[in-house]
């Protein structure tokens, strides 16, 4: 099965949109925690319109009884902010993103040409040495994954935004098949395989079925979403029990 890890950010986002600190971040970490999720993942960016720096150690703190059997996820731009924190609170895993500080969400995986490879590679050995498994969000593309290992990531995060819209449309087969391929190259050449972004209870189960090794899908927007009907604990369980590959 793949584990579960449960982004915060939209739970972040509600709260910041009032000053009364509802509803409190480490309140539903903790309800994420007790519903099964095998770890928790935030993506700080520098504007601090979901997670605030003050949050990620925060969480850091709670989780510190439990680690590292459940994992702590930073994502981010791999610029000196992200460096900063990944180096106070030593995550588990840090997903590095290509995106710009100020993308609205991440929509585009690391293409690891000369420019992004002098970017990415400094940042990737900076969080090695703090023992950091290092993951890089990718689209599902297998010609990337030789420089994805040459950059010194341990891991992918499989950019499943796409599959994601195709599904809906009901014309997800080619970038299932796209998906798959990647994984299973990635696989082949020793790295984790993840992924990532508008997993649903409706599409996870095809992507499983293609990609039973998954290592995790780290999930928030849909989780939320689905939270609204069913409680948040309850959709947690949902969602660990969806990763359980057929």
């Amino acid at each position: 099965m793949a584990r579960l890890s449960v982004n915060l950010n939209k739970v972040a986002l509600l709260r910041n949109s009032r000053r009364t600190g509802v509803p409190d971040l480490l309140h539903f970490a903790q309800i994420a925690l007790d519903a099964g999720a095998a770890g928790l993942t935030v993506h700080p960016r520098p504007d601090e319109r979901h997670i605030r720096r003050s949050d990620v150690p925060a969480l850091a703190s709670l989780l510190q009884p439990l680690r590292p059997r459940i994992e702590f996820n930073i994502e981010g731009y791999p610029d000196e902010r992200m460096a900063s924190i990944v180096a106070e609170v030593k995550p588990e895993q840090c997903t590095l993103v290509p995106d710009a500080p100020d993308a609205f969400t991440s929509e585009e995986g690391w293409q690891l040409n000369a420019a992004q490879m002098a970017l990415a590679r400094p940042a990737i050995a900076a969080a090695k040495g703090l023992r950091v498994r290092v993951i890089l969000f990718i689209d599902p593309d297998p010609g990337v994954l030789p420089r994805v290992r040459d950059a010194g990531a341990d891991g992918i995060e499989i950019y499943t935004g796409g599959y994601a819209t195709a599904f809906r449309n009901g014309t997800e087969a080619a970038l299932l098949a796209a998906i798959g391929e990647t994984a299973r190259k990635a696989q082949t050449l020793g790295l984790v395989v993840n992924a990532g972004h508008d997993l649903n209870l409706r599409n996870i189960p095809p992507l499983m079925r293609t990609v039973p090794f998954l290592a995790e899908a780290s999930i928030g927007h849909e989780l939320t979403a689905d939270a609204l009907e069913m409680g948040f604990g309850p959709a947690v369980r949902a969602y660990a029990d969806a990763l359980r590959s057929d």
